[in-house]
């Protein structure tokens, strides 16, 4: 046992005179430290003057994050210039750099893992790619990423014509992840350029960031699984049966999705517009691909399915012009003076700030009823997204107010009986003793 541990003491021993105990090894660790030193210095000259251009002439806040996490970088990147350097001087004078190039590989493993995660909305998934970037990094600096990578390409399964190594299993799953979270970034900043487009209808935004993102995600996942050595064209016929399979099983939600697509195209309803639908009032929120979202005003969010608007009767109060005419009927008694009456109708639309003067409001006389005179008094308003029940409201208490002000009465039920004589009804009055 003795000699054993004399052996590996000696082994050790003779592997740090040979590759950490001399001169070049030193020269390369304090290469690597000035080099640190130095890259940090020069970075903080500009750093804070890179921001400072960023923060004032970057507007979007996608382009500001990416750029920011750019310029959290420039330290490891001047640092990776300067080993770069010193590693080729080395090999010049034929000398293996094995630790400039193990600082190289580290700053690599660096510069990927924090632009990877800066793009990861998900704390979770950065670490695990954190770790996993670190991983690779740690086992190409001590050599032992060849032999590990060799061991899984040996590992394979074959499907047909097509061979599936466990090698590039991992590199499939790791560059579907890349290229999913890629396509991410790209739609949102795709997204946010399309909302700032001032010529683009509120529904054709819509479409036109469903179909990028679509485009983007489909695009990713089947450059992964053609990056694997996964034939495409094999799946062709399994695709068709799954397919066929899905469409039966998931009708509804594949009719939503097409209803969905039919409103954005023919524009009949997009996001802002006021809606009614199937005793539901309010204002379209948002337009997704199963259903439409409803805000009423009560604080109520519906989601109506989108075949519902497509088969349903849909009124649109803002389809084609915001303006909508409100019907109010108001009744007075017949001994009220009906002129006075109407010029009061029009007096109380006026001193409520959301009827529009124009179209003027306008009372109507519209029968006569077996108690009151029935009128009626039509205003438009611009924005009956706010509410048609509280513009209503304010203009009947102006009516309210006005009537009573100026003597017009309103009505109540009245009833003439009449008894014919013969008649089996019979009145009596009882009279007391002292009538008798």
């Amino acid at each position: 046992m003795t000699e054993k541990l004399d052996m590996i003491r000696a082994f050790l021993m003779k592997w740090l005179e040979t590759n950490v105990l001399t001169w070049s090894t030193a020269a390369q660790w304090a290469l690597a430290a000035v080099s640190l030193v130095v890259s940090a210095l020069l970075w903080r000259i500009a750093e804070a003057r890179l921001r400072r251009v960023v923060e004032e002439q970057i507007r979007s806040e996608l382009a500001r994050s990416v750029l920011a996490s750019l310029i959290g970088l420039g330290t490891v990147v001047i640092f990776l210039v300067l080993v770069q350097a010193c590693a080729a001087v080395f090999v010049q004078m034929d000398i293996t750099p094995r630790v400039l190039l193990a600082f190289s590989d580290l700053g690599v493993a660096w510069i990927v893992i924090r632009l990877l995660t800066s793009m990861m909305s998900s704390r979770s998934l950065a670490r695990v790619v954190a770790v996993g970037v670190w991983l690779v990094a740690a086992l190409s600096v001590f050599g032992l990423l060849s032999p590990i990578t060799d061991f899984l390409q040996g590992l394979s399964l074959s499907m047909g014509s097509t061979t599936v190594t466990a090698l590039g299993a991992i590199k499939g799953l790791l560059l579907a992840a890349v290229c999913l979270q890629g396509a991410s970034v790209a739609a949102r900043f795709a997204e946010g350029r399309i909302h700032s487009a001032p010529d683009l209808s509120p529904s054709l935004q819509v479409l036109l960031i469903k179909t990028v993102k679509v485009g983007l995600f489909t695009a990713a996942i089947l450059f992964a699984l053609s990056s694997v050595g996964i034939d495409l064209t094999s799946l062709a016929i399994f695709s068709s049966a799954l397919g066929v399979g899905i469409g039966f099983g998931l009708k509804t939600i594949f009719s939503n999705y097409v209803a969905g697509v039919l409103l954005l195209m023919d524009n009949s309803i997009k996001p802002g517009d006021t809606i009614e639908v199937g005793g539901v009032f309010g204002v379209v929120r948002g337009m997704f691909s199963r259903y439409t979202s409803v805000l009423t005003r009560d604080g109520k969010e519906y989601l109506i399915p989108n075949e519902q608007l497509i088969a349903g009767e849909v009124v649109n109060w803002t389809y084609s012009d915001t303006n909508v005419r409100v019907k109010i009927p108001v009744g007075v008694a017949y001994e009220s003076d009906l002129d006075l009456a109407m010029k009061l109708l029009e007096q109380a639309a006026a001193e409520v700030p959301r009827v529009l003067k124009n179209p003027k409001p306008l009372p109507r006389l519209m029968g006569f009823g077996d108690s009151a005179v029935d009128l009626e008094l039509r205003i438009w308003i611009a924005d009956a997204n706010m509410g048609v029940t509280n513009v209503r409201s304010d203009v009947l208490l102006a009516v309210w107010r006005l009537f009573h002000e100026n003597g017009v009465e309103f009505p109540f039920p009245q009833r003439d009986v009449l008894l014919k004589p013969g008649s089996s009804l019979a009145v009596t009055m009882d009279r007391g003793e002292d009538d008798a």
